[in-house]
C-alpha cells in the first residue's frame, strides 16, 4: 500500500500538480432534484465525492453485551491535470477508502485504509447506484438493502443494511451550503436509522451484531472557504427514531465560518437550520499521545431542537491516513445525551483541521 501510494503521488507531481490542487475552479452548484438510485451512484465530473456508513452496534455472548462503533468511508477524487491524458495508466480518477472499530469494552481503535487509481478491476464506482470496489473492499446496494465488505489484516467488517426511513435530503432539498459563497457547496443527502446486522472481526475473533447506522453520500466541487481550516461533524441516531445532523466549518481561531445541520423527528417533518442556529461548545480534552494533537471530545451542541452534550465513548478515536488521504483526524463512537440530562441517542463525531488545516 504504501509503494501505490508513492507512485500516485509521483504521478500527481508529473501532471504538474500539487497534493491539494485535484480540482478545477469551482462554481455555484445549482439546485437539482436528486434522483435515486441514480444520485446513489458516483458523479465523475465532481472534484471531491464520499459514501461515509458509522454505526453503532451490539454483540451478546456468554461474557455479555458487548459494543462497537464502526466506520467506512469510501472517497474519489477527479484529478483534472490528466483528463485530457489518453494513457490507460492515466490516473483520472483516485479512490481511497478507510475503515474502523471501536471496540468500547476493550478500549481500542482497529483502522486500516486502502488507496488505488480508478481501473484495471483493481478501484470502480458504478454511474448507476452505489456500487463501489476498491481491492477487496466493497460497498453496494440493491433497493433499500445496502451491503458492505471491508476485511483487513487485525480486523473486518461484513454488514448488511436496511433502510427504515425515507431518505433525508441535507440543506435545501440536498443542496447545502458549506460556506458564505454560493460555490462552497455540495450535493448531500442522509439515510439515518439503518437496522444493521452482519459480523465484526477482531484478530481471530468474530462477533455477531445488530445495531443502528447512519450513510451520509455528498459529492461537491469546492467545500472549504477561505480561512475555514476543518469541520466539527455529528450525526445522531436518536432513541425514539429521530435524526439530528450539525456542523460548523471551523476557522484557526475556533470560529465558526459556516453552521447547519438538521432535525427530522421519527414522526415528524424535516427541520433544516439556518446559519447562526448551530453553536459547538468544547467543554473537554483530550491530547493524542501518538501525535501531540489536541482534540475536543466532549461538546454542548446548541440546535434548535434541544442543548445536547457529546460524549466520546472513547477518547482515542484519532485516524492516522497519512498513506491515503493524507489527513489526521478524529472520528467515533459518541453518545448525545439532552439538556435534562438523559441519554438520548449515539452516533458519531468527526473533526478534522486540528493538526494542521485540512485541504480538500
Amino acid at each position: 500500500m504504501i509503494n501505490d501510494f508513492c507512485q500516485l503521488r509521483r504521478d500527481l507531481m508529473l501532471g504538474g500538480m500539487g497534493w491539494a490542487a485535484l480540482g478545477s475552479t469551482a462554481h455555484a452548484l445549482p439546485a437539482k432534484t436528486l434522483v435515486f438510485p441514480r444520485d446513489r451512484g458516483s458523479h465523475p465530473d465532481f472534484k471531491t465525492e464520499w459514501w461515509y456508513i458509522t454505526g453503532h452496534a451490539q454483540s451478546t455472548g456468554q461474557a455479555g453485551i458487548r459494543e462497537f462503533g464502526f466506520q467506512l468511508t469510501f472517497f474519489r477524487s477527479r484529478v483534472d491535470s490528466t483528463q485530457a491524458m489518453t494513457s490507460k495508466f492515466a490516473a483520472k480518477q483516485l479512490m481511497f477508502a478507510h475503515a474502523a472499530i471501536t471496540d468500547v469494552q476493550g478500549k481500542k481503535l482497529w483502522h486500516d485504509q486502502r488507496i488505488a487509481r480508478d481501473g484495471f478491476g483493481v478501484a470502480s464506482s458504478s454511474e448507476l447506484d452505489m456500487a463501489i470496489k476498491l481491492r477487496d473492499w466493497s460497498l453496494a446496494a440493491d433497493g433499500k438493502r445496502y451491503t458492505a465488505e471491508l476485511p483487513a489484516s487485525d480486523f473486518g467488517l461484513k454488514l448488511q443494511f436496511n433502510e427504515t426511513q425515507a431518505v433525508l435530503l441535507q440543506g435545501k432539498n440536498g443542496l447545502s451550503r458549506k460556506g458564505p459563497d454560493e460555490k462552497q457547496a455540495s450535493y448531500y443527502y442522509s439515510q439515518p436509522q439503518l437496522a444493521t446486522t452482519g459480523s465484526l472481526r477482531l484478530k481471530d475473533k468474530t462477533f455477531s451484531i445488530t445495531g443502528t447506522a447512519w450513510l451520509d453520500h455528498e459529492w461537491s466541487q469546492e467545500i472549504l472557504a477561505p480561512g475555514a481550516v476543518g469541520w466539527d461533524w455529528i450525526g445522531m441516531n436518536l432513541l425514539d427514531g429521530s435524526a439530528l445532523t450539525a456542523f460548523r466549518l471551523r476557522d484557526k481561531n475556533g470560529g465558526a465560518v459556516w453552521d447547519g445541520g438538521s432535525f427530522r423527528p421519527g414522526n415528524g417533518s424535516l427541520y433544516v437550520f439556518s446559519r447562526g442556529e448551530i453553536i459547538f461548545k468544547p467543554t473537554r480534552f483530550w491530547k493524542s499521545p501518538l501525535t501531540q494533537i489536541t482534540y475536543p471530545v466532549e461538546w454542548v451542541v446548541r440546535t434548535p431542537a434541544d442543548f445536547y452534550t457529546v460524549k466520546a465513548v472513547l477518547d482515542n478515536q484519532e485516524l492516522d491516513s497519512r498513506q491515503s488521504t493524507g489527513a489526521i483526524y478524529w472520528e467515533g463512537l459518541s453518545e448525545l445525551i439532552n439538556s435534562s440530562g438523559k441519554k438520548v441517542g449515539m452516533g458519531y463525531l468527526e473533526m478534522t483541521g486540528y493538526g494542521q488545516p485540512l485541504q480538500i
